[in-house]
């Protein structure tokens, strides 16, 4: 009888966890899908009259007054910018954290890249602003992915820090009485092992920039660079906002993250619980 309750109690949980996650995003598709009179019907219906998906449509065309000539500039902004960020400081992340793993006594630059890391960022605006602007970068893909590194940088240092912490010591010495070199040992032995916890952070660290908004928006002024988070922003700004194009952009841009973790699904879920003990 206990197993049977706990049972319940397990499947019930998991299914409000689902519901919890799959309704905001159906009632988005639901006004994505509805028209204007359907949104300011009183009283509201769950369904709507008429299934309208024009707005995708024009979300999807370059013809110009188009609303999609700023969603699909915004959209290979955010990919380019948010894979470029990823990529350079996962490429900085993995021989700091392996340093920070592998040579104990320098926890304290660790915590200090951590501790500035916690800071608002709104603390960095100005700094950042002198420096972009004196090195031309303002309004610039470069520049925003230089931000964006420095906000990545610190967390995948520390998430992939404690993922070499799990990976057991004895292959690696055994590699190092082989003749490998410290550099050889990382490329052939250590990153094969943590291949999924790379394939986690660097997700985690993708999702970071393309879901930043703050840096985005001061350090950008027109389409040239300005991301998709900007651009969402950018079509509420007018006097009267269409909410089910809102929905559809929100809709478009939940695609490429879920397409991503859906392909690396089994890489996620190893890479999050491979730390949790050690080896």
């Amino acid at each position: 009888m206990k197993r049977k309750i706990r049972l319940i109690m397990r499947y019930s949980a998991a299914l409000l966890l689902a519901v919890s996650i799959i309704a905001p995003m159906l009632w988005l598709f639901l006004m994505s899908v509805s028209s204007a009179a359907d949104l300011t019907r009183i009283p509201l219906e769950w369904l709507p009259r008429e299934w309208d998906f024009s707005r995708y449509l024009s979300l999807l065309s370059l013809e110009p007054g188009k609303p999609g000539t700023l969603f699909l500039h915004a959209l290979a902004n955010s990919l380019l910018i948010a894979g470029g960020a990823t990529l350079i400081s996962l490429l900085l992340a993995i021989p700091a954290a392996y340093s920070f793993s592998r040579y104990p006594g320098r926890d304290g630059w660790l915590f200090g890249s951590l501790a500035i890391y916690m800071v608002p960022p709104v603390a960095f605006v100005l700094p950042l602003y002198f420096i972009l602007q004196q090195l031309s970068l303002l309004n610039t893909h470069f520049g925003l992915i230089l931000v964006y590194c420095s906000m990545i940088l610190p967390f995948l240092t520390w998430m992939l820090k404690n993922q070499f912490d799990a990976l057991p010591l004895d292959i690696e010495q055994a590699s190092r009485l082989d003749g490998l070199r410290y550099w050889q040992v990382l490329l052939r032995i250590t990153l094969p092992l943590a291949k999924p916890a790379l394939g986690a952070s660097a997700l985690f660290g993708w999702l970071l920039a393309w879901d930043e908004f703050f840096y985005a928006l001061l350090f950008t002024n027109n389409i040239e660079a300005q991301t998709l988070p900007v651009t969402i922003a950018g079509f509420t700004a007018g006097r009267a906002t269409d909410d089910g194009l809102i929905a559809a952009v929100g809709i478009l841009a939940a695609i490429p993250p879920l397409l991503i973790a859906i392909c690396l699904q089994r890489t996620l879920v190893s890479g999050l619980t491979s730390g949790g003990s050690k080896g």
